[in-house]
C-alpha cells in the first residue's frame, strides 16, 4: 500500500490504546496476579509483579520490517524488556487492542484490502491466530474494543470509513462478519488532503456513543451505536479548523472533556464532551512545547487520576507533559523531554501508570520512563529495546 497523502508519512498509517483498568483480566488469562486498576490503587503503594506480558505492533511488508505481532515481557519497576518471540500470520499489525476480559488481543491488517485479526491469549499457552475479517476499506489504522466486550471497531485511513465487527465470547472472542461500515463523506476534505483518512475510533465513556477522528476532513464525527445490531447511526460532528489534521482523541476521567492532537498543524485541543447526546464541542488550538520546527503530534495520555497528559511528537522527537487543570478543562504544557528514539508514533502507560512506553518507528526501538505519581515527571529507563519499526507497545 503506497498510496500517496499529505504529511509526515507516505502510505501508511497509523495509534493503541490499550484501557488500564483492562489489566487485572488480562493478567489473569496470562497467568499472573490479579492486579488492581491504577486509579484504586495509590501508584506508590505496594510492589506491581516483577514481569508481565508486552506485546508490540510492526509492519511486515517494508524493509525491516518485523514478521508479526512481536511478544515479550518487561520488568514492572525497571522498564527493563525482554522478547520472548513472534506471533506469525498476521500482516502489518500496526495497531493492537485488547478485549475487556483480557483473552483476547486484536490487531489491524495495515493493508490494501484492510482487515482485522483476532488473536486468542490462552492461560499459561502460546498466543493463537483465530482468524481475520475484512474491514472493507484500505489501510486499517486503529482498533478498539467497546467496553461491553461484543463489538471491535476499525478506522480504514486510506478509504476513510469505520467498520464494525461482532465479537463472538464462545469462539474465544473470535470476530463475525462485519455488520457496518461507514464512510464519511462529508464535509469535504481539508486542505492539502485526497479525500478523508479515518485516524481512530473511541467509544465515548457513557458506552453509547462512538467517536471516529478524520484526518483528511479535519473532522471528529459522533454516532450512536446500537448495540444489539451493531450499527452506528451518525448523531453530529465537530469541526476543527481548516488543515489541522485531527489524529488521536484520549477521554478526560470524568468524561466530560477531552484532548485531541492534530497532526498537521502541531496543536492540541481541549473538548467537551456531553455524553447524553455524543457531541464534542472543540476548544482553540493549544501548542505543542516543540517550537517553530516541524513535528507532528501521534497520541495523547491522560493519567487515571486526571493529573497529567502527556502526547508524543514525532519529528521533534520527544514527549509534551501537561497539567490538567479545572476540572479537565484546561491543559497547561510544563515541559518536553526527549523521547531517546526517532518518530514516536504511539505511547501507552503500565497498567499501574508507573512506566511510560514508546514505540519510535524509525529508529526500531522502545524506550521507557518512570512516570513520578506527584508530578508527572517523566525519567527514561535503561536502553532502548530494539524492535523492528516499532510502531505499538501494549504493556499488560
Amino acid at each position: 500500500m503506497n498510496a500517496a497523502r499529505k504529511g509526515p508519512e507516505i502510505g501508511r498509517r497509523h495509534v493503541i490504546g490499550a484501557v488500564a483498568g483492562l489489566a487485572a483480566a488480562a493478567g489473569a488469562a496470562l497467568g499472573l496476579p490479579d492486579a488492581a486498576p491504577a486509579q484504586a490503587r495509590p501508584r506508590p503503594g505496594r510492589a506491581p509483579r516483577a514481569q508481565r506480558p508486552l506485546f508490540l505492533g510492526t509492519y511486515t511488508s517494508v524493509a525491516g520490517g518485523g514478521t508479526g505481532v512481536g511478544t515479550g515481557t518487561y520488568d514492572a519497576t525497571s522498564g527493563r524488556i525482554t522478547a520472548t518471540g513472534v506471533v506469525t500470520g498476521v500482516t502489518d499489525p500496526s495497531y493492537l487492542a485488547l478485549a475487556p476480559d483480557g483473552r483476547t488481543l486484536y490487531a489491524v491488517d495495515e493493508q490494501q484490502d484492510g482487515a482485522v485479526t483476532a488473536i486468542a491469549l490462552p492461560p499459561g499457552g502460546r498466543p493463537e491466530v483465530l482468524g481475520s475479517r475484512s474491514t472493507g476499506g484500505a489501510g486499517p489504522c486503529h482498533l478498539s474494543v467497546h467496553p461491553g466486550g461484543r463489538w471491535l471497531f476499525s478506522a480504514n485511513y486510506l478509504s476513510g470509513s469505520v467498520a464494525v465487527h461482532p465479537i463472538d465470547p464462545a469462539a474465544g472472542g473470535a470476530l463475525g462478519e462485519r455488520t457496518d461500515l461507514v464512510a464519511h463523506t462529508s464535509p469535504p476534505p481539508g486542505p492539502g488532503q485526497d479525500g478523508p483518512h479515518a485516524h481512530q475510533t473511541i467509544t465515548g465513556p457513557d458506552g453509547g456513543h462512538v467517536l471516529a477522528v478524520d484526518l483528511g476532513t479535519d473532522t471528529v464525527y459522533s454516532y450512536r451505536l446500537d448495540e444489539s445490531a451493531g450499527t452506528l447511526s451518525q448523531v453530529s460532528y465537530a469541526a476543527l479548523r481548516p488543515g489541522a489534521g485531527p489524529r488521536h482523541l484520549t477521554f478526560h476521567p470524568s468524561g466530560r472533556f477531552a484532548y485531541l492532537a492534530n497532526e498537521v498543524d502541531n496543536t492540541v485541543v481541549v473538548c467537551g464532551y456531553d455524553p447524553g447526546s455524543g457531541r464534542l464541542t472543540p476548544g482553540e488550538p493549544q501548542p505543542t512545547g516543540t517550537g517553530p520546527g516541524t513535528s507532528y503530534p501521534a497520541q495523547l495520555l491522560v493519567t487515571a487520576d486526571g493529573g497529567f497528559a502527556f502526547l508524543a511528537n514525532r519529528g521533534h522527537n520527544s514527549l509534551t507533559r501537561y497539567a490538567v487543570e479545572a476540572g479537565g478543562a484546561r491543559l497547561r504544557l510544563l515541559d518536553t523531554v526527549p523521547v531517546g528514539g526517532d518518530f514516536p508514533r504511539q505511547i501507552a502507560f503500565s497498567p499501574d501508570e508507573r512506566l511510560l512506553f514508546a514505540a519510535n518507528q524509525k529508529s526500531g526501538t522502545v524506550t521507557v520512563f518512570s512516570v513520578d505519581a506527584k508530578s508527572g515527571a517523566l525519567a527514561p529507563l535503561g536502553e532502548p529495546f530494539a524492535a523492528p519499526v516499532a510502531v505499538c507497545a501494549l504493556p499488560l
